[in-house]
């Protein structure tokens, strides 16, 4: 059988904006807590600019079948795009706590359609014998973003100032639209039942069917975000200088691990990729709590990237390979939900855990939610029989 071609304009054209969308929100991440600080914005008021952006993300993923029945998932998209551009704009006008707090929920808004409908697309694109491979490739414009974003964003902002910093990062959302523009994959609308628009909040929240992948996300996300988050600060309290190139490291072995981890996805299942980049995380973390120099660090990075880098991509086909053909935005929802609900209640948890313990003592926490993670694993792969879909019939 011929292989099927990956690499078509529409997949190209949303990698693309995938990684400038994800740019645009990585330049922000670091500094706009420094920005609302400089307006005035008390410590208690730069946490709900900063937290509330999830939460309404969140929020609007609960109404994405709405959006693919009335008006299809491409307009969903650029209506996504096109309000992170202007919320991302507006930051450069807005100077009190609640003006800034206003534009971050549209934000959310903006951002919380755009990553749903961005991946949707994707996998909609991508042959379905080739969808781990595909979803492992459509990443990585994310992740060169996590690694190289927040330094640029710090250099805009010291170096040149807010305005600058606001533009450039609306520029990004704005090519982000304009790839996304290229994209002339063919849709259905009405495709989703009104039944499905009625659902319980539950079924609209947590898709159903995707159960075992998103708990496994949730708890992942615990652990990924305590790392993105807390790692510099683990450093310092360790006497490790120079931290910042964990990232750079990591993302490194982030593009080793995806595209083979994808193409082992595909062929032989999630045991095959999940067990191993959960064992590597776990690895990571254990060299992590007893790193006492840069180089024992680094070590640390390349297990914390080729872990990251089979886990994210794996766990988000697994749930795209779980549903039908037409309730891929609802997974891709169920996904972004279960990871910002991990991420975000992890690092409020771990951070409260921190304050008492230390953050080198907080990691023994993150080893034992990835413990967890792979019991839950084991567990749910071994004793409860997983739903099989069969390819799609149809491939754009």
């Amino acid at each position: 059988m011929q292989k099927q071609n990956l690499w078509t304009k529409n997949f190209i054209s949303l990698i693309g904006a995938n990684g400038l969308l994800f740019a645009s929100f990585h330049f922000l991440l670091p500094t706009l807590p420094i920005y609302a600080a400089s307006t005035g914005a008390s410590g208690g008021e730069i946490g709900l600019i900063t937290g509330i952006f999830g939460f309404s993300a969140i929020f609007i993923r609960l109404f994405t079948d709405t959006g693919v029945r009335s008006i299809g998932k491409k307009k969903c998209l650029y209506i996504g795009l096109l309000i992170s551009f202007l919320c991302t704009l507006s930051y450069a006008f807005f100077n009190s706590v609640n003006e800034l707090i206003i534009a971050r929920i549209f934000h959310g808004f903006g951002f919380g359609l755009s990553t749903t409908f961005a991946a949707t697309l994707a996998a909609d694109v991508i042959p379905s014998t080739r969808r781990g491979e595909g979803i492992g490739y459509f990443g990585l414009g994310s992740t060169v973003a996590m690694a190289l974003a927040p330094a640029f964003g710090i250099i805009l902002l010291s170096d040149f100032g807010s305005y600058p910093l606001f533009i450039f990062s609306a520029a990004m959302t704005g090519f982000a639209l304009l790839s996304a523009r290229v994209c002339q994959i063919k849709e259905t609308i009405s495709e989703i039942p009104t039944s499905a628009i009625h659902s319980s909040l539950k079924n609209k929240f947590f898709e159903h069917g995707t159960g075992v992948p998103a708990i496994l996300t949730i708890l992942f996300g615990i652990a990924y975000g305590s790392v993105n988050t807390f790692i510099i600060m683990m450093a310092n309290e360790a006497g490790i200088s120079n931290a910042g190139l964990f990232f750079i490291i990591g993302t490194i072995f982030v593009f080793v691990s995806r595209p083979f981890g994808g193409r082992i996805f595909d062929k032989k299942g999630p045991l095959w990729v999940i067990l191993p980049g959960g064992i590597s995380f776990i690895i990571a973390l254990f060299i992590l709590i007893n790193a006492r120099s840069l180089h024992v660090l680094l070590i640390s990075s390349v297990f914390y990237g080729i872990g990251g880098g089979l886990l994210l991509p794996a766990l988000m086909t697994w749930m795209l390979n779980m549903v039908r053909s037409d309730r891929r935005s609802g997974a891709s929802a169920t996904f972004y939900n279960m990871l910002d609900i991990g991420t975000s209640g992890g690092i409020i948890f771990l951070g409260s855990i921190a304050g008492t313990v230390g953050y080198i003592n907080m990691y023994k926490y993150v080893i034992g939610a990835m413990i967890l993670f792979l019991v839950f694993f084991f567990i749910q792969l071994f004793f409860k029989p997983q739903k099989k879909l069969e390819p799609d019939q149809n491939e754009n």
